[in-house]
């Protein structure tokens, strides 16, 4: 997948079952950024990983940059990645 950013790193910690982690992705998708997807439902390491960076059990986490945002935010999304 073409990447806009092209200095941009994008992780969505994330379940098949979030209807909201599939939102998060459909929307990256849409304006062509590249992420890197970790399912935490069967991966313990980035499972911790994710609370250690958020504080949160809840899924979709999102890394950008080192910014995390906290659910499908829009406008979280679109500040961080500076679009």
């Amino acid at each position: 997948m073409q990447n806009t950013m092209a200095n941009s790193s994008v992780i969505i910690y994330s379940t098949p079952v979030c209807p909201w982690c599939h939102k998060v992705k459909d929307y990256l998708k849409s304006k062509n950024i590249a992420f890197t997807d970790y399912n935490v439902a069967e991966d313990q390491t980035k499972a911790e990983e994710m609370v250690h960076k958020s504080g949160q059990m809840g899924v979709p986490v999102i890394d950008i940059n080192g910014t995390i945002i906290i659910g499908f935010d829009k406008v979280k999304i679109d500040q961080a990645l500076g679009v």
